[in-house]
């Protein structure tokens, strides 16, 4: 048995300049920088793709039901337009979520957390010298954020146990929120 050794096809030079955010990254719009931490699904479709995919599952299964339907058996192409109608709303239903994702975004002296679920996009606005970031049940529970009476949970797009360094990424980032700048 022989071995190749061929190079990575990704750069290891890109994952090594990210900084110390692991989560987080840090975003500069009109001479302004923030940190930002996107969490989201991790949908292999999107619904665009969804909806193509449709269309060409609708166009076969109706052709085979058209060529049975010419044929003399009727009834196959009232069953294919049940199970086409049946996929469609299964797949809309997929859809409807396959966006859906939280934010968080640290500039200045201010935390906004953005919960996107389906049509519906939920912002809570903290001080940000006034977080606490805590976990709401256990070690492995959703990350809490909570200050000026209001709290945010965060995380459900995560693997549970990669919500412990997300709150220890957010409680450094938070001690140190007037002082953010780009590492390179």
């Amino acid at each position: 048995m022989t071995a190749v050794l061929a190079p990575a096809p990704w750069r290891r030079a890109a994952a090594a300049s990210a900084g110390p955010w692991r989560f987080g990254r840090v975003v500069h719009e009109a001479g302004v920088s923030h940190l930002e931490w996107v969490l989201k699904r991790n949908c292999s479709m999107s619904p665009a793709q969804v909806f193509g995919i449709y269309l060409s599952l609708c166009a076969v299964s109706l052709a085979i039901a058209g060529a049975f339907a010419w044929q003399g058996a009727t009834p196959v192409l009232t069953f294919a337009a049940v199970e086409l109608t049946l996929v469609g709303v299964a797949l809309a239903v997929y859809a409807r979520h396959a966006a859906d994702q939280e934010s968080i975004t640290l500039a200045g002296a201010s935390l906004t957390v953005s919960h996107r679920r389906g049509s519906r996009t939920e912002h809570t606005e903290f001080r940000a010298a006034w977080v606490r970031v805590e976990p709401s049940a256990g070690d492995r529970s959703l990350v809490e954020l909570s200050g000026d009476g209001r709290s945010a949970r965060v995380g459900r797009y995560l693997r549970p146990e990669w919500r412990q360094p997300l709150a220890q990424e957010l409680r450094t980032a938070l001690r140190m929120y007037p002082f953010i700048s780009d590492p390179q």
